[in-house]
């Protein structure tokens, strides 16, 4: 694929994460993301459009606003770039005009849901909800459009229309059992989308890798402050024990990315690194 192309990618995906930092702070705070500039958050000095060049402004700026010189949060450099890299990876997957938009609707959707579960520790209904309505629509759409609707209840496609609901119901039933205490039914709402996006199999080989990536994250961060703590010194990183809450969506999330992108399988132990060369 032509580099410029690529440059061109990313260049237009920190554009778009620029607007996604927009999203993620406005979403259900009242305001529209798409009306109003946008303001420093300490002073309120309307910003201009020199300060808010994706990355090239924050290295500029040194990650202070130029008005009052209050620090400026590293969420907005670090999801502007990983939407450019999100960007330059579907592009690099060369598929149809088509394909390709609906893929970086998804993965900016999910990424806007990943940072907020960070943020607030909760994923919201509404985008959560229009990444499962579009995963299965789009589903559905391309069944009709290629093989006909009736082939959804024939195998291996009835597995993908009832993976959604199969990977939905243990995150529903550890929520029941728990009432809410274990984890959220946000989880399993975002379950419901995963299934629908990458099938049974896929779908329950991100989950298992967010459970396992989560486990050895948390259990990595405890170490660490224990042997902080037993050499008398303190962790900054972060304060966590067996009953800590840990927002759970960022790791489902991050599952959905690398088993798309590598097509990691548990159930058949198969494996494509970087597929999309």
């Amino acid at each position: 694929m032509d580099f410029l192309l690529l440059i061109f990618a990313f260049v237009f995906g920190t554009i778009i994460g620029s607007f996604l930092n927009v999203v993620i702070y406005r979403y259900n705070s009242g305001t529209s993301p798409l009306k109003g500039r946008s303001r420093c958050f300490a002073c309120g000095k309307t910003l201009g459009w020199y300060e808010l060049v994706p990355i090239v402004s924050f290295l500029i700026q040194r990650g202070k606003c130029r008005g009052c010189h209050t620090k400026i949060s590293w969420q907005y450099i670090v999801i502007e770039t990983l939407s450019g890299i999100i960007f330059v990876l579907v592009f690099l997957l060369n598929k149809t005009p088509l394909e390709t938009a609906y893929l970086l609707t998804i993965f900016s959707t999910l990424l806007v849901i990943g940072v907020y579960d960070l943020r607030h520790q909760i994923i919201p209904d509404g985008l959560v909800a229009f990444f499962a309505v579009l995963s299965l629509a789009w589903f559905l759409w391309t069944m009709h459009t290629g093989l006909g609707l009736s082939q959804i209840f024939r195998y291996p496609f009835v597995w993908t229309l009832l993976a959604g609901p199969v990977l939905f119901f243990p995150f529903w039933a550890l929520w029941k059992i728990s009432r809410g205490r274990w984890l959220g039914l946000g989880d399993g709402k975002l379950s419901l989308g995963i299934g629908w996006f990458l099938g049974a199999t896929l779908g329950g080989s991100a989950i298992m890798l967010a459970f396992w990536v989560g486990a050895f994250w948390a259990l990595g961060i405890m170490l660490i402050q224990k042997v902080a703590s037993l050499l008398g010194g303190a962790s900054y990183i972060c304060r966590l024990s067996m009953k800590s809450e840990i927002p759970f969506g960022p790791f489902l999330i991050l599952g959905v990315f690398i088993v798309y992108f590598t097509h990691i399988n548990f159930f058949d132990g198969s494996i494509s690194l970087f597929n999309f060369l």
